[in-house]
């Protein structure tokens, strides 16, 4: 295996660990990290999207009493089925979106500009939501444990928002549930539960669908994309959960709407050649 190669995907592999929890979107900054690394083509978008399992492993470690503690209690404990229903709710909408709308999306809208355009947007988005937060009364719903079934879906059918690349996953759940009367917290807590099924069930249909373009020699690639997904994105997690007691997402916000608006214009002005 090309040494330059297992680099770039290091370097891939941090970028997701980094962004994958964080109202920045992933998928967008590894599309645009991919094309200043020249890591585009098929493989490479298989590539992206699996090694956002890594990630997931880093949630699973992070909060592995609790989801200990729900498996064992999944027949008898009230709080443990309640927990694992929600969860599974939230999830069904963007399998039945995704498998509806994944490829056309995947055709035309993973391409870096359409990804700027979502972030600015995006960024819009969280500014608006921000300010209304804080001009509202104490959230209705403060811990994980206290949501019910119609917040799990609502919850869900946001996530389904970030089918669009630049969107971000975590942005479209967190801020979506701020909306409906989640807490910050509680918002962000259950982003990191809701992202198990569907980010682990979207990388290993990904590999499966495309196995065919895929080989035995690519295997160190992914290899190291999900090792050092997996240790960035539990360096992430940790301070993400101290940040959101203190603080609020504007600042994730300018940074979307900014970011967005260099790659528009490095790329309507010729100085950067982007491309999937």
């Amino acid at each position: 295996m090309d040494p330059i190669l297992l680099i770039k995907a290091a370097l891939m592999g941090v970028v997701e660990g980094l962004t994958e929890f964080l109202p920045i979107s992933s998928t967008g900054h590894l599309i645009l990290a991919g094309s200043l690394l020249n890591f585009t083509g098929e493989t490479a978008k298989v590539f992206e999207i699996a090694i956002q399992t890594g990630a997931m492993f880093a949630v699973i470690w992070q909060y592995r009493e609790r989801l200990a503690r729900t498996v064992a209690g999944i027949t008898s404990d009230p709080v443990a089925q309640r927990f694992a229903r929600n969860v599974l709710i939230a999830f069904i909408p963007a399998v039945v979106l995704g498998l509806a709308f994944g490829k056309v999306v995947k055709t035309h809208l993973f391409q870096p500009v359409p990804v700027a355009l979502a972030f600015i947007i995006g960024g819009v988005i969280i500014l608006f939501v921000e300010r209304r937060a804080a001009a509202q009364r104490v959230p209705r719903v403060n811990t994980v444990d206290e949501m019910n079934a119609m917040d799990a879906l609502k919850v869900g059918l946001v996530q389904c928002l970030a089918l669009v690349p630049g969107t971000s996953r975590s942005g479209a759940t967190i801020i979506g549930g701020m909306v409906f009367g989640l807490s910050r917290q509680c918002a962000t807590e259950f982003s990191f539960y809701l992202g198990i099924p569907t980010l682990m069930g979207a990388g290993a249909y990904s590999v499966w669908k495309e196995r065919a373009a895929l080989h035995a020699a690519d295997l160190p690639m992914f290899a190291v994309g999900l090792v050092f997904a997996f240790f960035s994105a539990l360096l992430c997690i940790r301070w993400l959960i101290k940040f959101v007691s203190t603080h609020d997402f504007t600042g994730f916000a300018w940074y979307r709407i900014v970011f967005g608006g260099v790659v528009l214009l490095t790329a309507y002005a010729g100085l950067v050649s982007w491309a999937a």
